[in-house]
């Protein structure tokens, strides 16, 4: 499998299934860029498969096995990020033992995400719709849409998925801190996305020469600033929790919210609020600090998704915190689906009209 080209890294894995387990039949379904349908990447044009209302979509949406008369699914994730499902149909009598082919999913997960470097038959595979430029950007400047430690499970998720243009978000995890940044460029289209490329390569950067988290902040708002001279402007939220302890530090520099589930109690933490990144030259910003306990839930939104409307209803003041406490025993990417989900409803169906992120934490502590 990973000899093969890149581009035929799926036939590889048919060939595999064929001839070392004897599967009749063998798809890799991958989750399209709203995570709503799994696209087919051996047979493209033969149909998606719902999530969650399918055999492969419930795989995929609870990330277990799931029989269907024949068919086998397999979820395929890499520490966290749902990429899709691998399907397969045996016509005798399938494997009693799937432990096997469940490691090869996540095996093939793996490759996947090495693949995608070097051909675009997979994302090409992944979309039901076209991107648009912005959309284009924005998606690849993501880290992924999940990740699964021992102490954490973090998703994250961008709407209009296909024609997103401002909002992101990123995070990195080492031995000690996990960060997050959830941004908003001002502007629109490939100005607003340009202007939040500026801002998550210059977090990252910052980040990367390991300063502290205010640094991280203020060496960004001077990169923006030294860019746009202060006419442009990216609202930000930053956290940093320290692993071991549960120790969290927020920078809330513009219009991002941070909502805390803890228990039954569902919280709108108000912050302390800070300028966005590159409204002024050389702002000092200063972090909050909180603590953690295991079982807690951070759910991080754009204004997109709090200040949507429905005539004279507030999605953020009628909708969210019902929401959030009805999803409280879902994992997190299923939260961020549901919530989302929820927000096109209220809107109509129809894409909203700002960019929407929404991010969810589910915090289990250190072993």
């Amino acid at each position: 499998m990973t000899s093969a080209p890149a581009h035929s890294l799926g036939d590889a894995v048919r060939d595999i299934l064929h001839t070392r387990y004897g599967a009749e039949e063998a798809e890799v379904l991958l989750a399209d860029y709203r995570s709503r349908s799994l696209e087919p990447v051996l047979h493209p044009g033969t149909g998606g498969h719902a999530v969650p209302s399918s055999p492969a979509g419930t795989a995929f949406a609870q990330q277990r096995a799931v029989v269907d008369g024949d068919f086998h699914h397999l979820p395929i994730s890499v520490r966290g990020d749902q990429l899709g499902v691998l399907r397969l149909r045996w016509s005798g009598t399938p494997p009693g033992d799937l432990a096997e082919l469940a490691e090869l999913a996540d095996r093939i997960g793996q490759a996947l995400i090495v693949a995608e470097v070097v051909t675009d038959r997979f994302r090409r595979a992944r979309r039901t719709e076209r991107l648009t430029l912005a959309a284009e950007m924005q998606w690849d400047l993501l880290p992924g849409r999940g990740l699964d430690q021992a102490e954490f499970s973090l998703a994250g998720q961008l709407e209009p998925a296909y024609a997103v243009r401002g909002d992101n978000f990123d995070w990195s995890s080492d031995e000690e801190h996990l960060t997050i940044a959830v941004t908003n460029g001002m502007g629109e289209s490939v100005d607003a996305a340009l202007l939040t490329s500026l801002a998550i390569h210059a977090l990252r950067n910052a980040r990367r020469a390991g300063v502290e988290l205010a640094d991280q902040a203020a060496l960004a708002d001077q990169a923006i600033w030294a860019q746009h001279g202060g006419k442009q402007h990216v609202s930000t939220l930053l956290l940093q929790i320290e692993l071991a302890t549960g120790r969290l530090a927020v920078i809330d520099a513009g219009s991002p919210q941070i909502w805390r589930l803890r228990g039954d109690e569902v919280l709108d933490m108000r912050l302390e609020p800070q300028l966005p990144l590159g409204m002024f030259d050389s702002t000092h910003y200063l972090e909050q600090r909180f603590e953690l306990v295991p079982g807690d839930r951070l759910v991080i939104i754009s204004d997109g998704v709090y200040e949507a409307r429905s005539g004279e209803r507030s999605y953020g003041d009628e909708q969210l915190p019902l929401l959030l406490a009805g999803t409280r025993e879902l994992s997190a990417a299923e939260t961020v689906r549901a919530l989302l989900a929820d927000l096109g409803r209220f809107g109509g169906e129809a894409d909203p009209e700002d960019d929407a992120v929404a991010v969810c934490l589910d915090w289990r502590g250190r072993p």
